[in-house]
C-alpha cells in the first residue's frame, strides 16, 4: 500500500470510509474491519458526527484502542444536529463540537478535522479562526472541508493566507469516473494550493463494483437499500451505459470494474486517497488489492472515450 501527503500526514492510497460503523454493522464487525484495514496496509479512517448519529465515532475509538500511533482519524462536523442557537461554522460549534468527537473517539487529537457542508450563516473566517486556534492547542493536526464549490474554497483559502490561519489542507466533493464535475474547477484550485481531493462516492455507492445491472441492484447492497429518489442520483441512463461500455472494455484485460474505479482515482495527483465503506474484511481485502493498476496514457484515453461516448 503506498502512502500519500496530507499535508503533515500520510496516508494510505486507499481509505475506509466509516459510515457503516453503528449503522449497518456492529462493534464485532467494525473490530474485523478494522483489523483487516491494518493487515492490509490501510491507515486512513474518515468518519462524521452524524454517522450513526456519534456511533460510528464511538465504534471506530473502540476499534483502534491500542493502536493510535498507527492511523490517520479524520472526522467531520456540522451538517446537521447542532446544539440550539448554533450553527455548523459557528466558532462555538467547532470548540464544542471537537469535544465530542475527541471524547467518543477516545483520543486526544484528531488528525484531520472537516467542515461537512458550507455554513452561510456564519463568515468563513469565524470557522477558520476557530479551527485555527484548534490546531495551535494540538487538538487537531490538519483541516479541510467538504462539499466546497471552486470560488468557496478559493476564498477561504486567500482567507487564511491573508490572516495567517491555518489553511484546509483537503475537499472532499462528489467525484468518480461517473461523476467528473469537479475537473472543471475545483481541481484547479486543488493544485495551485496543494490541497487535496478526496471523493466521496468513488464507487457510486456500489454502482461500480459490478454489482448492480440494468435491471437494479442485487439484494444486500447499498443501493438495494436506498428509497427510489436516492436511487435515481446514480441509476441514470447515462451511469448504466457507461457501465456496461467499461465492463465490455475490461472483458479482455483481467481486470474488474472494482480495479479500475479505484486505480482511475489514483492516477489523478489532486487525489491523497479513496475512501470507501465496507461491511466485511473481504470487502476491506478488495478495496486494498483494487489499487495497484497503474493505467497507461492509453488505457485512460480510451476510458476517457468510452465515458464521453456515454453521454450520448
Amino acid at each position: 500500500m503506498e502512502l500519500r501527503r496530507i499535508g503533515e500526514l500520510q496516508v494510505s492510497e486507499v481509505g475506509l470510509g466509516c459510515n457503516n460503523f453503528g449503522t449497518r454493522i456492529d462493534q464485532e464487525v467494525t473490530d474485523e474491519i478494522f483489523s483487516a484495514c491494518l493487515d492490509n496496509g490501510i491507515n486512513f479512517f474518515d468518519t462524521a458526527d452524524v454517522y450513526g448519529s456519534g456511533a460510528s465515532e464511538e465504534m471506530l475509538g473502540q476499534a483502534m484502542k491500542g493502536h493510535r500511533d498507527q492511523v490517520i482519524i479524520a472526522t467531520k462536523f456540522g451538517l446537521r444536529d447542532m446544539d440550539p442557537g448554533l450553527t455548523g461554522g459557528s466558532a462555538e460549534w467547532v470548540r464544542r463540537s471537537i469535544d465530542k468527537s475527541l471524547r467518543r473517539l477516545n483520543t486526544d487529537w484528531i488528525d484531520l478535522f472537516q467542515i461537512h457542508t458550507p455554513d452561510d450563516q456564519v463568515p468563513e473566517r469565524e470557522t477558520l479562526e476557530a479551527l485555527h486556534d484548534l490546531v495551535v492547542a494540538g487538538k487537531v493536526r490538519e483541516i479541510g472541508c467538504s462539499n466546497y464549490d471552486a470560488e468557496r474554497l478559493d476564498s477561504a483559502i486567500d482567507i487564511s493566507q491573508r490572516d495567517s490561519l491555518t489553511s484546509y489542507r483537503t475537499v472532499q466533493n462528489r467525484y468518480s469516473l461517473l461523476h467528473r464535475e469537479p475537473e472543471a474547477e475545483v481541481f484547479e484550485v486543488c493544485r495551485d494550493h496543494d490541497v487535496g481531493f478526496l471523493p466521496f462516492f468513488p464507487l457510486e455507492s456500489g454502482l461500480l463494483t459490478g454489482k448492480v445491472t440494468s435491471e437494479g441492484p442485487r439484494p444486500g447492497t447499498r443501493l438495494a437499500e436506498w428509497p427510489q429518489d436516492r436511487l435515481d442520483l446514480f441509476m441514470t441512463d447515462h451511469n448504466l451505459r457507461a457501465v456496461e461500455r467499461l465492463t465490455e472494455w475490461l472483458r479482455n484485460r483481467d481486470r474488474s470494474l472494482l480495479d479500475l474505479a479505484f486505480s482511475w482515482l489514483l492516477s489523478k495527483p489532486e487525489i491523497p486517497s479513496v475512501i470507501a465503506g465496507a461491511t466485511s474484511a473481504e470487502q476491506v481485502r478488495a478495496n486494498s488489492q483494487a489499487s495497484g493498476w497503474l493505467l497507461t496514457k492509453v488505457e485512460l484515453e480510451e476510458v476517457d472515450d468510452l465515458l464521453s461516448k456515454s453521454a450520448d
